[in-house]
């Protein structure tokens, strides 16, 4: 667990996550409260990295959901194994007369039958899937749901017990609470709103892009081989693309590949040919491109 504000903030540095102080107040918050929290943002700004990083920083199993359109309990939650039921079914048969030998009535064997149900809807033949297996688990884990706004409303309405009672409900079986609470962390790319009641049993953070600190600082720790110079050119160029009308923002995660490629061609100074030949690593649509391209100008000073 971490101690403070700070720790969080230095612990989290040393998975090579640069976070903010808001970041790491509510992340420090949520779980000295054992909260759920939706980190809301544009894609490509670190939230699933969050997840994975605390995970590390804690030693906690990263258990992982990765939602999409028509994701079901059956992919989320468990499923039964239907081959080793089929088998059991087979044994049963097999062994349905010795089982009915000393039942007197039709009666009294439907109630001795009624008692093997029980047996073949059991945990023996149940396969726990990533929510499941975080609310089962005996050790401490972080459950990220990736991506919760791709999934529908139905499945995120399935979500709310887990995230208020750390609980399941398996009809066959019962309800199953968490033995260990796990820290559940949701991400979204706002693809749609998430409901009142979702957002009601979580703490919200929302990370946008950095300030040109912060990304420098990130890009240093990244990739280090850029040097300081180029990665405050880079750092600039890219805060002075995002006051464009672009269709997609580079993220950081774009930052980072465009300062990978630029440390591998041995650049030193970033120039508007070299900036232009490299497009392609930070915007992702040909507008965006031709976009930049015509205000590389006021965008680049060499």
């Amino acid at each position: 667990m971490f101690n403070s504000i700070e720790d969080t903030i230095q612990q989290l540095e040393k998975q090579r996550y640069i976070c903010s102080k808001e970041i790491a107040t509510t992340v420090y918050l949520a779980l000295k409260m054992q909260k759920p929290i939706l980190v809301e943002g544009p894609a490509g700004v670190g939230k699933t990295d969050l997840g994975k990083c605390i995970a590390q920083a804690l030693g906690y199993e990263l258990i992982r959901l990765q939602c999409y359109e028509g994701l079901d309990e059956a992919k989320a939650l468990y499923e039964w194994e239907y081959a080793k039921q089929l088998l059991y079914t087979q044994i049963l048969k097999d062994k349905l007369s010795k089982i009915l030998e000393d039942q007197a009535t039709l009666k009294d064997a439907v109630n001795k039958l009624s008692t093997e149900e029980d047996v073949f809807f059991s945990e023996k033949f149940l396969v726990a899937r990533p929510i499941l297996k975080a609310i089962t688990n005996k050790t401490p884990s972080l459950l990220l749901i990736d991506e919760i706004d791709k999934s529908d409303s139905e499945f995120e309405a399935f979500l709310l017990e887990v995230l208020s009672d750390f609980q399941v409900t398996i009809p066959e079986i019962g309800t199953i609470t968490a033995v260990n609470k796990p820290f559940v962390l949701l991400t979204s790319n706002n693809a749609r709103e998430m409901s009142d009641a979702l957002k009601r049993r979580c703490l919200h953070l929302y990370i946008d892009y950095p300030t040109k600190e912060l990304e420098e600082q990130i890009v240093k720790l990244k990739v280090p081989e850029c040097g300081n110079y180029l990665i405050k050119e880079i750092i600039n160029t890219i805060h002075e693309i995002r006051k464009l009308p672009l269709k997609k923002d580079p993220s950081i995660s774009e930052t980072l590949d465009w300062a990978k490629a630029l440390a591998l061609l041995g650049c030193e100074v970033l120039n508007r040919n070299i900036a232009i030949d490299t497009l392609n690593f930070i915007l992702k649509y040909e507008k965006d491109i031709e976009l930049v391209k015509k205000n590389i100008n006021t965008i680049i000073v060499h």
